[in-house]
């Protein structure tokens, strides 16, 4: 069975989830946080990954694996026409949240098995 960082990994590669994806860049991983609750965290979901089923315990396993929350503006593109669509995508309810762990990079995948639980 795979570890956390492996797990995710493999979730932010797929094209299954629509709720998680990289960041601009490939450094860090965006997740949109209601759309992750029901379609990875829900009950028994068909894309169910973690055993976790709550966003706090989720979080949790991010921090002990070295993964930082990162502002909300860090990232954004230059461009006015990106950043409204970036809006529109996150509808009123739901927040796109940004980690980042210098061992959890879309250009270095070698970097994955650095990734250790604190």
């Amino acid at each position: 069975s795979l570890c956390f960082p492996q797990k995710l990994w493999k979730m932010v590669e797929s094209e299954q989830f629509q709720s998680i994806w990289w960041s601009k860049g490939g450094k860090c991983v965006a997740i949109n946080e209601e759309l992750f609750k029901a379609e990875v965290l829900g009950n028994g979901g068909p894309l169910r990954v973690f055993a976790m089923q709550s966003m706090k315990s989720f979080i949790r396993q991010l921090n002990k694996y070295g993964f930082i929350k990162m502002p909300r503006y860090f990232e954004r593109s230059a461009s006015l026409p990106e950043i409204l669509a970036e809006e529109a995508a996150a509808s009123a309810h739901s927040q796109i949240l940004y980690y980042y762990n210098p061992s959890f990079n879309r250009e270095q995948p070698h970097l994955l098995q650095t990734c250790k639980r604190r």
